[in-house]
């Protein structure tokens, strides 16, 4: 059936894989990849749909799926349906609207880091001298503490949440151009990013689905 329908291709992300979205009720993390592999090999075969990552990509995938205890032959599976491809970062063009618009909101992101900040040192500064210090043997923090733990957290929201931030994600959206191809993600900043390059895109806790759909509508039972 593959020799008569036009290719589709996807470019994965890392969150596809170990998102929670995808896993049915009791199921492990090595069970769902194996399932979720199930569907590329099925897919690639019967509807000529072909899946692709990066290398910055797979090799952060293979570490956190090792790290997550995902057998070895369940790993060389994915080397055999999700191919391994470089993005051509010399050949693909990107509109220099987009490079301005990306210079626009990291300056805008450094600033609301900056105000951060300054909140974050205003209110050390209307901290006592036994708020540097733990009395009670149940905490783990000081009120300083506190402060600096909450100012990571807005630091972090403020500068990194909904944006590109790794060479990885920049990688899926070099390919995904360089292919005509749609990006498989749960990131929210790669999402944002996809809309600026013009390119499709599919959450990844609705990619199984999207596949088993293409599937039964063209006939192919898989039930796996």
């Amino acid at each position: 059936m593959s020799g008569s329908l036009p290719r589709q291709r996807f470019v994965l992300d890392t969150s596809l894989f170990i998102t929670e979205e995808i896993r049915r009720e009791g199921e492990s993390l090595e069970a769902t990849v194996s399932r979720l592999l199930d569907l590329v090999a099925t897919a690639r075969l019967e509807l000529n749909i072909s899946c692709y990552v990066p290398p910055s990509i797979h090799d952060e995938l293979v570490a956190m799926l090792r790290d997550r205890g995902v057998d070895d032959e369940v790993l060389s599976r994915l080397d055999t349906w999700v191919v391994r491809k470089s993005p051509d970062r010399y050949g693909v063009t990107i509109p220099a609207n987009i490079v301005y618009d990306f210079i626009d909101e990291m300056s805008d992101r450094v600033d609301r880091g900056l105000r951060v900040s300054e909140e974050a040192l205003r209110e050390v500064e209307q901290l006592g001298p036994d708020d540097m210090t733990i009395d009670d043997p149940n905490e783990y923090m000081t009120a300083a503490d506190r402060v600096l733990s909450n100012m990571r957290d807005k630091y972090r929201q403020a500068l990194r949440q909904g944006v590109l931030d790794s060479r990885e994600d920049f990688d899926l959206l070099v390919l995904a151009r360089e292919l005509d191809a749609g990006v498989v993600t749960e990131d929210r900043g790669i999402v944002s990013w996809a809309d600026e390059f013009g390119l499709r895109y599919v959450r990844g806790g609705q990619f199984p689905t999207l596949l088993e759909e293409y599937l039964r509508a063209t006939g192919v039972d898989d039930r796996s």
